[in-house]
């Protein structure tokens, strides 16, 4: 989510003087952590890419838009059937991990397959039923309802697939996540081409039906490699521990269900004043933008959560782990979505069709947006580690209820481009909002490094920004002016990268065995 901060001047990089790594190699532990999931979503980023560019190719964006809608529909669902108890499950399991209690991790683990499975089978039948109605809502017509029915069956394996890789986050086996990634994107691809290619449109369900068993099978391969103790767990037990972990997922998962509802009327807004066509320029331009910032959310998130959760007795420790999680994630995202940013119109050809170059001026917003995101992510799970249900459901939801509002007001006064003006508008009043709220459960506020980081990378961003929307028919000034701007801010963020986890780190160390590496981090500590 973004943030509005008016500063007199960039203030020079190397006049800022990070602080040495802790004696915890705090950050060293959050580079090691992101890099092993970075790894991972560097290659699903590329995997990604190549599906994209063959979905978009073999279905167009009238296939990618009925895509989005099915997502929407599935995803809708899938946050009703989790009832938020992998995102719980991950706290329990994480607070028996760091007690040492294994009989808790073991119960806590036999538990949540249980309900998984549960949970997921009455997904599955909830949306077998409502299919019929869903299907006229949505297209107006009853056409599309045993296409979404058929969908019940990936709502059933994910989320015993969920529930699976929740362990797996729980107990922090960080590399078996990121095979997880790896394993399933490549496979998941491999079947997308071959179905799409065979099929066409028609074969968009039976993908996201084949995808979701590929998840299941690979997640429980990983998750049956924990060595759990041997503790019987009575269904009794599970019951009584289901009920405890229901409260705290149902307190994590109702906003986002608001969140997917938010979407779901969203596309279904579009279609109506704008066709599928119009969904799939939304989804290709939401989908592009997202994809750097989730490969590094993603990377961060795996033992991010786990950690702050060790630390909920502790206000100070909680804050410092913020902010070096917000420095590091800023570090590793400006450069990219700078990137991103620059190129818009060439990536949205080169990664889709020359069909979707309508979607450029929608990207160049929602970049912002995501760039206001790597602020805000950190500060929510603050509230979800503190155990703060309650307050985390009424900010967030009244969040995503603003968010239609402005949707709403977008697509009137701006057509389709008006949806990702909202966004980027919802990440300013977010970022803002949760520090408000942070600020009193916690204390917490910004470091001075985070500030630091704000203050060139602020100004740098509206720069750029501004010379792509305005001065768009000039690209011989505005692409050499953005690539610069991108390339000197990787130059910068790498530098300060270095100086944060010490020189004798693997990641210092190898940038200097590249050419040119050592000129790159020449005169730091």
């Amino acid at each position: 989510m973004s943030g509005t901060i008016t500063v007199e001047r960039p203030i020079e990089t190397e006049s800022v003087t990070p602080p040495r790594p802790a004696t915890d190699s705090s950050y060293g532990q959050i580079l090691e952590s992101s890099s092993i999931i970075g790894g991972a979503q560097v290659i699903n980023l590329v995997i990604g890419l190549v599906r994209t560019k063959f979905v978009a190719v073999l279905i167009g964006p009238t296939g990618i838009g009925l895509l989005g809608i099915y997502l929407s529909i599935n995803e809708m669902t899938a946050k009703i059937a989790g009832m938020g108890i992998q995102t719980s499950g991950v706290r329990d399991v994480a607070k028996f991990c760091g007690d040492g209690d294994e009989n808790g991790v073991a119960k806590t683990i036999t538990t949540l397959r249980r309900v998984c499975w549960f949970t997921g089978a009455v997904g599955m039948l909830l949306l077998c039923v409502l299919a019929p109605w869903i299907s006229k809502f949505s297209f107006g017509s009853s056409d599309y309802s045993w296409a979404i029915a058929a969908l019940g069956i990936t709502i059933l394996l994910s989320n015993v697939a969920g529930g699976q890789s929740a362990i797996l986050q729980g107990t922090r086996r960080i590399g078996d996540l990121a095979r997880i990634k790896v394993f399933g994107a490549l496979a998941s691809t491999l079947v997308a081409i071959a179905c799409y290619a065979w099929l066409g449109i028609t074969g968009i369900v039976p993908v996201l039906v084949i995808m979701s068993v590929i998840a299941l099978g690979i997640s429980t391969y990983f998750a049956r490699r924990i060595d759990v103790a041997n503790v019987t767990t009575s269904w009794l037990e599970s019951w009584n521990q289901a009920r405890s972990l229901v409260r705290l997922g149902l307190a994590m998962v109702f906003p986002g269900i608001v969140a997917a509802v938010v979407t779901y009327i969203t596309r279904i807004w579009i279609t109506r004043d704008f066709g599928l066509i119009g969904v799939g320029i939304f989804t290709a331009a939401f989908t592009l933008s997202a994809l750097f910032v989730n490969f590094v959310l993603g990377a961060m998130g795996a033992d991010y959560y786990p950690r702050l959760t060790a630390a909920i007795h502790d206000n100070s420790q909680m804050n410092r782990l913020i902010n070096e999680q917000t420095e590091v994630g800023l570090l590793l995202a400006f450069p990219g979505l700078m990137c991103t940013l620059v190129l818009a119109p060439f990536a949205l050809t080169l990664f889709y069709t020359s069909d979707f170059a309508p979607a450029a001026e929608m990207l160049k917003w929602f970049i912002l947006g995501c760039m206001g995101q790597v602020l805000a992510w950190p500060l929510g799970f603050s509230l979800l580690a503190k155990g703060q249900g309650g307050l985390f459901v009424a900010f967030e939801t009244a969040i995503h209820l603003i968010h239609l509002g402005m949707i709403w007001i977008g697509l009137n006064a701006l057509g389709l481009e008006g949806v990702s003006v909202a966004f980027v508008s919802l990440n300013v009043v977010a970022t803002i909002g949760m520090l408000l709220v942070t600020r009193q459960t916690i204390g917490f506020s910004w470091s001075a490094n985070v500030w630091s980081q704000l203050a060139w990378m602020i100004p740098l961003t509206v720069v750029v920004f501004l010379f792509n929307v305005y001065l768009p028919e000039k690209y011989a000034l505005t692409i050499p002016v953005g690539l610069v701007a991108s390339l000197v801010s990787g130059v910068v963020c790498l530098r300060q990268l270095a100086v944060r986890v010490g020189k004798n780190h693997r990641v210092p160390q190898t940038i200097r065995s590249l050419p040119c590496g050592k000129w790159l981090l020449s005169g730091l500590p």
